[in-house]
């Protein structure tokens, strides 16, 4: 490259610094992420963690920006002009990690434009870190942070707080929830995705597949193997069964239900159990801890309408095996002493026995008709609410009112919440 041609492709290259120099002090202004009805909507605590996080990484990107300037001065060499052009390509990477994680941020927030919305999901908020806080509070631990935003879909999904983001050097600020609408008003598939973080902070994934591996290998081989494979999607199921019982069950089925080939699928490394499983797991865990209900119904239907001749490969004597085995899976998923709980089992940590049923009516008869319009019962018992509600929901024809009136109490909680 001689000094004309090194001169051309400078000019080239400088216009390109000055491009994306400009567009990552563009990104400097927060304010135009999300509406302030959004951002108001957060509590304060959770707004200024995810600001922070935010403009630490614009404030690093800018720096990165001044560098390459600095760069493009120092580039009289071929040399130099070439590492600028090789900077220049991976700076403008770093910019779109950047921008996604700000447009990831900032949709969430977004999701929260209309006040209602924005208030019933600060109640979920509430939901999610006093789930997480019964079990990490007499651990000596405290929840992190955490934002439920909404999204059509199908199913809730989590990023889980202090992951690392899309620009590899900033962790995410807090643990972030994706709440689908079709289960805006059944919210316990936000405590599912609670376990998943919960599991992060305690290790409970790896000792739990750990266990199943170890216990099930009488068994045979491949069935260890793959319920061990299943232990992070099973952890996150029994962590929701614990806070709201039969309403976690029934939802899922809800989200489940579908062809057999739905129900049946396997994808190898997916740690997702087979829906087929996945629910009838469920439905043991209510036997286990609440005896005889509706849910002996829920699993006789559900065995008709999905015979496991339809299974295919491998998962059909999986799936076959697996059914009988699944009261001792649940035993082995609650009543066996865990490092990640100190020395307790998940029952201990969580008793499901709190939402029995029986519980649930005992509850509903000493709070009468102030248990869903009152601030003290609506803030006390918000999770098991939850529970109540969605028992309540799975009586013929109830589900449109029971729904109703759950949202009404929710709105009242976001609004607690927010005068707090």
């Amino acid at each position: 490259m001689n000094m004309l041609g090194l001169d051309q492709v400078k000019a080239q290259l400088a216009r390109q610094v000055a491009h994306w120099s400009i567009a990552a002090s563009e990104l400097s202004d927060l304010s135009r992420l999300a509406s302030n009805v959004g951002w108001r909507s957060l509590e304060r605590y959770l707004g200024v963690a995810i600001e922070k996080s935010l403009r630490e990484s614009v404030v690093h990107l800018n720096r990165e920006a001044n560098a390459l300037e600095a760069e493009l001065a120092a580039a009289d060499t071929p040399a130099r002009v070439q590492k600028l052009h090789s900077e220049l390509i991976a700076f403008r990477g770093r910019f779109l990690a950047v921008e996604k994680q700000l447009d990831f941020y900032g949709d969430a927030v977004n999701s929260r434009t209309d006040e209602r919305l924005g208030t019933y999901l600060r109640a979920c908020d509430t939901l999610a870190f006093r789930a997480m806080d019964t079990v990490l509070r007499p651990l000596g631990r405290r929840p992190p942070p955490v934002l439920t935003y909404f999204e059509p879909g199908l199913g809730a999904s989590i990023l889980k707080a202090d992951l690392p983001l899309w620009d590899s050097r900033t962790r995410s600020p807090v643990a972030a929830i994706k709440i689908v609408r079709h289960n805006l008003y059944r919210p316990t598939s936000t405590l599912h995705e609670c376990g998943h973080q919960l599991a992060a902070l305690l290790d409970w994934n790896d000792e739990l597949a750990k266990l199943l591996l170890k216990r099930l290998a009488r068994h045979g081989e491949s069935l260890a193997e793959q319920w061990s494979s299943w232990a992070s999607e099973s952890a996150a199921d029994c962590f929701a069964f614990a806070h709201t019982g039969y309403a976690a069950v029934a939802a899922l089925c809800d989200v489940l239900s579908g062809h057999s080939d739905w129900v049946f699928q396997h994808v190898p490394g997916d740690p997702h159990p087979v829906g087929y499983l996945r629910i009838l797991l469920g439905c043991a865990m209510c036997v286990r801890f609440f005896g005889s209900g509706a849910w002996d119904d829920l699993a006789r239907a559900w065995v008709r309408m999905y015979p496991t001749g339809n299974a295919r490969g491998e998962m059909v004597d999986i799936v076959r095996r697996s059914t009988d085995l699944l009261p001792e899976i649940v035993e082995l998923m609650f009543f066996e002493p865990m490092r990640a709980f100190g020395g307790q089992c998940l029952a201990d940590a969580i008793n499901p026995a709190h939402v029995k049923p029986e519980a649930l009516k005992q509850l509903e008869g000493s709070a009468g008709a102030a248990l869903f319009v009152s601030d003290y019962w609506i803030s006390k018992e918000c999770l098991r609410l939850v529970a109540l509600s969605g028992l309540r929901a799975t009586a013929p024809g109830q589900m449109r009112a029971v729904l109703r009136q759950q949202e009404q109490w929710m709105l009242r909680l976001g609004t607690i919440v927010a005068a707090a």
